[in-house]
């Protein structure tokens, strides 16, 4: 099928975009998508009527009730509605040519991902999957630093929340750092040990996950929903570097050991270096990303492969925790 955004970057002509789902994050695209140049944000899409149009009105644009009235009426969507309509609302929207950022996790199960990446390659879509963290400032001012990990440890707390109770722990929070530590680590996953507990919904909200890669790495995974603070943070420990990431904070400390000065008691010398950047918007900095894979047409930064890799993971982690 003919991709009708090819038609529309040779001409010159704005991205025709359009959100499904206006929750939380949906509302947040749509008005990223309201602000760039390059894109028209021609309608809003949910099952709630009431709720697109309050959305709709809003950006001063049109309330959509049913996803397949989007076809021909756009080049691009993004995907915010729950975890359990991102497969049908993706398959329709790529069988149509229509390029796809849908949040995270990519889908509920590995079969509907990989369909999901064999639709896009066969239609010439962008597939992009929407783990934030990845555009994060703090983690991008150091990802290059972060060369062969040996040991991480990863802790991602937050209060209860009725949103994303539909999923476990796993596919909620810890799913994010579960896609970090895939990509800088580069390496297949030997074995996982796995240990969680439901304390407030009917699945897992605690878990303490330990990944281990065939290339030795080993990484202490943490994730809760229960917890009484907000804490996002990420320590790496490789041959003569520790490096320290606060997703919340936006700061780093990157500790590098000086060979080339004489130890002092044995202790060699260490340098340490602490940064702290600002906030950025990761939202709008996703939505970009995406934009371009979509007008140079590349690969996007994080893609279907990657989303499925990352589920691959959690729901391996939420059969050692059943």
């Amino acid at each position: 099928m003919s991709n009708p955004t090819s038609h529309a970057n040779q001409s010159g002509q704005k991205l025709r975009i359009a959100v499904v789902g206006t929750g939380y994050l949906g509302r947040f695209h749509a008005q990223k998508y309201q602000q760039l140049e390059q894109c028209d944000l021609i309608a809003i899409s949910d099952v709630d009527a009431a709720r697109a149009k309050e959305v709709a009105d809003e950006l001063n644009t049109q309330a959509i009730t049913n996803h397949k009235d989007l076809v021909g009426l756009v080049d691009a969507v993004s995907i915010a509605s729950p975890t359990t309509t991102h497969f049908d609302v993706a398959k329709d929207c790529l069988a149509a040519g229509i390029h796809v950022l849908v949040e995270k996790p990519i889908t509920v199960n590995q079969s509907e991902a990989q369909t999901l990446i064999d639709l896009a390659k066969e239609n010439g879509c962008v597939l992009q999957v929407g783990h934030l963290e990845r555009f994060n400032p703090a983690l991008l001012s150091v990802a290059d630093q972060i060369v062969d990990p040996v040991f991480i440890e990863s802790h991602r707390l937050a209060p209860f929340n009725l949103r994303g109770t539909d999923v476990n722990v796993v596919l909620d929070l810890m799913i994010h750092d579960i896609d970090i530590i895939l990509h800088l680590v580069n390496s297949d996953v030997k074995a996982i040990h796995a240990n969680g507990a439901a304390v407030v919904s009917t699945a897992t909200d605690i878990a303490n996950v330990r990944l281990e890669f065939e290339n030795g790495c080993v990484a202490n995974v943490t994730a809760s929903r229960v917890s009484g603070k907000k804490e996002r943070r990420m320590r790496f420990f490789q041959k003569d570097s520790y490096i320290a990431i606060d997703f919340q904070e936006n700061t780093t400390r990157v500790c590098t050991v000086d060979r080339s000065q004489q130890p002092v008691d044995d202790i060699p010398a260490i340098h340490c270096t602490d940064e702290s950047l600002n906030a950025g918007d990761a939202i709008l900095a996703e939505i970009e990303a995406f934009i371009v894979a979509i007008t140079t047409k590349t690969r996007p930064l994080v893609s279907g492969e990657d989303g499925l890799r990352a589920l691959n993971t959690a729901i391996l982690i939420g059969q050692k925790l059943a």
